[in-house]
């Protein structure tokens, strides 16, 4: 029996409204096995598609594609040529000096106060124009860096001396400077090869690139000193974002914000736990930097933290001290709440 549509049938299937696929791009440096894709970003586009009922599907560039280069994630944002990029803040450095302060060194060894502090600052305005033409998703931090080495033993800061150090930010730079190292900059990807060549004798990172990266084959000691964080961005571009449907920007802001600032400290915890256990299982040796001479880093560094803080007033911060006491003052607020 064949089926029969009328003219009135027809009419009413061709006005159905046809839902419109929106395809998002979004590109970040680390490799697709590293939490921040597994845990963080794969999970929250899916979230953000199913809020959307599918109408919003995404591409996704981890590093070592194309889009994935540590140092174009801010300007490829900003031109366009990706819609949402996550990146290291300061990689190229200079284009965030307000965040920055948040990297001062024993400021906290604890990425939930070191993104508690930064999302804060951000949300009051404290950090200035740094983001304009951005829509910024999230701000956060690391836990506090370990130094890494291959074939020397660090305890004391005369070991440090001549260590050409891997630095990922100005900061830290400055720190390695002042403790007796020599700092090298180097893209996270570019690590391996360089202590595997001698190139440099290690590196600070977390506990979790030295997995992610696959760095535990090239190292043997591991200082856990907690004398620095680091920050990252996830922004979108503005201008993407104000085209986007009322429903598609709705659903972004659901899955973005307070709503997920709150989960980078578990997730560190989480991330950082399994470099650890991978260098335990090979045999490496673990110290932590003892409280004595935890104090005498503090005090060698003390007079590069007045340095940078002048150095960023030179470069346009002119609130540097004030805005750095405002990172400690929200520093020892969370470390409060989490006493309570």
């Amino acid at each position: 029996m064949k089926t029969i549509l009328t003219a009135s049938a027809l009419a009413l299937i061709a006005a159905a409204p046809v839902m419109a696929e929106t395809k998002l791009t979004l590109s970040h440096y680390l490799p697709a096995v590293h939490g921040i894709h597994t845990d963080f970003i794969e999970p929250w586009t899916r979230q953000v598609s199913a809020c959307t009922d599918g109408e919003v599907t995404f591409d996704i560039y981890p590093g070592g594609t194309q889009k994935g280069n540590v140092a174009k994630q801010q300007e490829q944002v900003l031109a366009g040529v990706v819609d949402i990029a996550h990146g290291l803040s300061g990689i190229p450095r200079g284009r965030f000096n307000r965040t920055s302060l948040v990297e001062m060194p024993f400021l906290t060894r604890d990425a939930g106060a070191a993104t508690h502090a930064l999302w804060s600052l951000y949300k009051e305005g404290e950090l200035g124009n740094e983001y304009d033409g951005l829509k910024v998703l999230a701000l956060h931090a690391h836990n506090g860096g370990l130094l890494h080495t291959n074939g020397v033993h660090v305890e004391t800061m005369e070991d440090m001396k001549g260590l050409r150090i891997r630095t990922p930010s100005p900061p830290v730079s400055e720190m390695l400077t002042f403790l007796g190292a020599t700092p090298q900059g180097l893209p996270p990807g570019e690590v391996y090869e360089n202590l595997q060549r001698n190139v440099i004798d290690g590196t600070v990172f977390p506990w979790d690139p030295i997995k992610s990266f696959g760095l535990n084959d090239v190292l043997t000691d591991h200082l856990d000193m907690g004398a620095y964080t680091v920050s990252f961005f996830f922004v979108m571009n503005q201008k993407k974002y104000d085209s986007l449907p009322e429903k598609v920007r709705s659903c972004i802001d659901q899955a973005s914000g307070d709503n997920l600032v709150g989960n980078f400290a578990d997730w560190w915890d989480s991330w950082d736990a399994a470099g650890r256990e991978e260098a335990e299982a090979a045999g490496h040796r673990i110290t932590a930097l003892s409280d004595d001479e935890r104090d005498r880093w503090r005090d060698a560094v003390q007079p590069m933290i007045d340095e940078y803080l002048q150095t960023m007033q030179s470069d346009g911060v002119e609130d540097a001290p004030e805005l750095y006491r405002k990172f400690q003052d929200k520093v020892a607020e969370f470390e409060a709440s989490q006493q309570q």
